[in-house]
């Protein structure tokens, strides 16, 4: 500014989506410079979003439920797995209960049928990890990790994902990298007070040259985890690289990541049930705690297998989930002028890996489990000692999944037009998938202990040996045996058009719609049993006189085609400058990739597979905004049709169900001086539309979830903060029948920063202060009322104390 008056003036600086910045300055005849630091403030209604949209919008000009969470938040909630993250979004429902991976995550009411997110799609920088996210064994949250380089994570439910991406009708969540154009780094280690493991983060961005800019971080993490296994159950980290190079009318962003992380992964495990189906008690089975025991033993830490080559090879069980990915994408956008815009985002990744984990098919007395292989048969640990008759036992079936080859292809073009108050859109989305992993799993038996279990012999009525070092069968006879092998590609295009008009200063329109066409080609092989002498010991034992394994003389084709039309339409007015509501209407769909295959189908004809679930859905919001928060309140409904797809855990179970979902979502966030306030309640009336549980509410489904976090800031400089989130939700049936009740539970986590010095951070961390015990799934539906059961069922872990020291430059 020029040709100031002498004197006092104060100068506010606002710009979209950031917070106001306020200075004081004097005038007195000389030149003054008034340097800015603004920060982002992606929680107001003036934040730009860039998830789900053509183009980038500000949440009151957008008609969809977006939040958006700043990575300041995220540590409030003090998680320890990414999935945990996904639990502050309001409408998501995240069962993060596995681990680092492996989590179910549904939202709005729209089933968890199988596993894995069916209807909500994990994006890294705007595509898809994978591009299925419910593949058996292959989530797309065990190819994701949050560390330092996440810039804030967006997540839209519902609304316009269903013509913005394929196979998420029901959400995206999006995590979006940090580039470089804020200037800074950290470095910080986090060691768990109470528990093995030991993390260092890393990064740093800057502008290396005029308007090119470099971001470069990562983790590594190494330890046993919150629960007892026994041995380094996490071992691993992620490297990320971002090069971005800005012009006068666009930029080129290329970017990498490899992730080599070996993660524990926590399946059902034995609990403890009494009274009625209706006013159940769960608590500790007998020498198991479930917050913090595993059926994880040092004493099984390899297994083998007979491998797709015909070949005995070892897996390692302290692999657990073992993700192994290497990235590099490019991402580019230019303003060609006289109103045209381009944009291109394509990425390869190169993923493989493994899942090896003990599941519990069943849990019972010596007894029980001793007359499962024959009158007069008798168990005995592998020391010599004999197993009680009351003793619980395990029967482990060891999911050992090769994740041979789950490289993808994504690439997002597209060309939009604006004109005076219309903007058009064409794009093409086209990507490859393939899904290539083989199943070798071997059955044990192993004495119900959370840490340190023993495993159990058994012995015919002769005293004959049924088992060797507690492996009883290679394959897994209890469940009619299950050997696999899948070998498959999926090719889909998908082009989109979007149209977005500007009616008047306060309403806009926009609609889209979406072709996907998939076509999918190679093999799956089932099993055959025969004897082999697997251990080469020169003897055919009891276990290798019927050695399940993949067959590959008899492999079957796969070749089908399928192919679905997706919309949108929404609306949004403003009421007001930070005042709005809106209505959308969507129909999407999700397609089936492994779920589907071993259903008995005709894969060689396209008109025979059942390869699409659709979702329809409708919402109608509200959102306001005001000088230091906002509220939030949407009415949603939606309507899912299910055909024929497999659980992992129950594969004689073929889910064919319709549900449908009403309710309402609230979120909100205030700032008054130095105390924060960020929560969110989501009411879910779900019920199933077919079948035998015909008007029953889908497994797992609470009528609420909800989530507050508190925070306060203190001292000189307010450097230091202290706060509590609560996480939690009312009673849900463990299964369709809705029979069995899981109890509702609250999660209650702490944090307190000590700023040491201006730049050095000291954290204590405290995730389930109460130890309070949540279940998240249950494979039994129903009890014997009256009597002490046990099931299995997979809990929330117990309460983990971290400490931290972080310093920012």
């Amino acid at each position: 500014m020029a040709n100031v008056p002498n004197g006092d003036y104060t100068i506010v600086a606002t710009s979209l989506g950031y917070d106001k910045v306020i200075k004081s300055v004097s005038v007195s005849g000389s030149n003054i410079v008034v340097d800015f630091v603004m920060q982002e403030n992606a929680e107001s209604l003036e934040a730009v979003i860039v998830t789900g949209v053509t183009n980038p919008k500000a949440k009151i000009e957008s008609s969809v439920s977006v939040t958006t969470l700043r990575t300041e938040t995220i540590a409030q909630s003090a998680p320890r797995t990414t999935a945990e993250i996904f639990r502050t979004i309001p409408g998501i429902r995240s069962e993060s209960s596995g681990g680092e991976g492996n989590s179910n995550i549904s939202v709005r009411g729209v089933p968890i049928s199988s596993g894995g997110s069916k209807y909500v799609q994990l994006q890294e920088d705007g595509l898809p990890v994978l591009l299925y996210g419910d593949m058996s064994f292959a989530t797309a949250d065990i190819f994701t990790r949050f560390d330092a380089n996440v810039a804030r994570i967006e997540a839209i439910r519902g609304g316009s994902a269903s013509t913005q991406t394929s196979n998420a009708p029901g959400g995206i969540i999006n995590i979006i990298s940090k580039t470089g154009k804020s200037e800074g780094g950290v470095i910080g280690t986090t060691f768990g007070a109470n528990y093995d493991s030991f993390r260092t983060d890393f990064a740093y961005g800057t502008e290396i040259a005029d308007d090119l800019y470099i971001h470069a971080g990562g983790f590594y993490r190494v330890g046993e985890g919150i629960r007892d296994a026994g041995f380094t159950a996490n071992n691993g980290g992620q490297f990320k690289l971002s090069l971005m190079k800005e012009f006068e009318k666009g930029s080129v962003r290329v970017y990498g990541k490899y992730l080599n992380d070996r993660a524990i992964a926590y399946l059902p495990a034995p609990i403890q049930v009494s009274g009625t189906n209706a006013n159940p008690t769960w608590e500790d089975a007998p020498n198991f705690d479930a917050t913090t025991g595993s059926l994880h033993t040092p004493n099984l830490t390899q297994t083998l297998r007979l491998g797709p080559d015909g070949e005995p090879s070892r897996g390692d069980v302290t692999d657990g989930m073992h993700p192994v990915s290497t990235s590099l994408g490019i991402a580019a956008n230019f303003d060609l002028g006289n109103g045209y815009k381009v944009s291109n985002n394509g990425r390869f990744s190169a993923n493989s890996g493994a899942f090896v984990s003990p599941f519990p098919s069943q849990v019972g007395t010596g007894a029980l489990i001793a007359d499962s292989f024959g009158a007069g048969s008798t168990l005995q640990f592998t020391d010599g000692s004999p197993v009680g008759a009351n003793s619980l036992v395990a029967r482990i079936h060891m999911f050992d999944v090769e994740l041979e080859n789950f490289n993808n292809f994504m690439n997002d073009i597209k060309l939009s037009k604006s004109y005076n108050n219309l903007d058009i859109t064409l794009g093409y989305f086209k990507s490859i998938q393939n899904v290539s992993m083989n199943w070798s799993w071997n059955s044990y038996l192993q004495e119900v202990r959370g840490e340190n279990a023993r495993l159990i012999n058994a012995f015919d009525s002769t005293g004959s040996p049924l088992s060797e070092n507690g492996l009883y069968a290679y394959g897994t006879p209890f469940w009619g045996n299950l050997a696999r092998n899948y070998d498959t590609q999926y090719n889909v295009s998908a082009p989109y058009l979007n149209i977005a008009l500007e009616a008047s200063e306060n309403l806009n329109f926009d609609a889209s719609i979406r072709f996907d066409n998939g076509k999918v080609d190679g093999t799956f092989s089932g099993g055959v049993e025969s004897a082999i002498d697997i251990n080469n010991d020169g003897v055919i034992s009891a276990p290798e006189q019927a050695v399940y394994s993949v067959d590959n003389a008899a492999p079957t084709n796969v070749n089908y085609d399928y192919d679905y039309f997706s919309y949108s339409l929404g609306i949004n007015y403003k009421l007001q400058d930070r005042q709005a509501v809106f209505a959308r209407y969507s129909r999407g769909a999700s397609a089936k990739a492994d779920r589907i295959l071993f259903s008995g189908l005709d894969y060689q004809n396209s008109d025979r597979i059942n390869a699409l679930d659709f979702l329809n859905q409708a919402e109608v919001g509200y959102k306001q905004g005001f000088d230091n928060g906002a509220i939030y309140v949407t009415g949603f409904y939606s309507s899912t049709t299910e055909q024929a797809g497999f659980e992992a855990t129950n594969p004689d179970l073929i889910i064919d169900n319709d549900y449908k979902s009403f309710g309402v979502e609230v979120e909100g966030s205030y700032r008054m001086k130095d105390f924060s306030v960020r929560g969110a309640v989501t009411y879910t009336n779900a019920t199933l539309e077919s079948g035998d549980n015909d008007g029953n509410a889908p497994r797992r489904q609470p009528d609420f979830i909800y989530n507050l976090i508190l925070s306060y800031n203190f001292g000189i400089e307010k450097q230091n903060s202290i706060g509590l989130s609560f996480i939690g939700q009312t009673k849900a049936y463990a299964q369709d029948t809705n029979e069995l009740i899981m109890p509702g539970f609250v999660i209650v986590n702490g944090f307190v920063n000590v700023g040491i010095t201006k730049n050095l951070n000291a954290n204590l961390s405290a995730n389930n202060i109460f130890d309070t015990l949540g279940i998240t799934e249950s494979e039994e539906g129903s009890i014997v009322e009256g009597q002490t059961n046990y099931l299995r069922a997979r809990a929330l872990p117990g309460r983990s104390v971290s400490l931290g020291l972080q310093y920012r430059f």
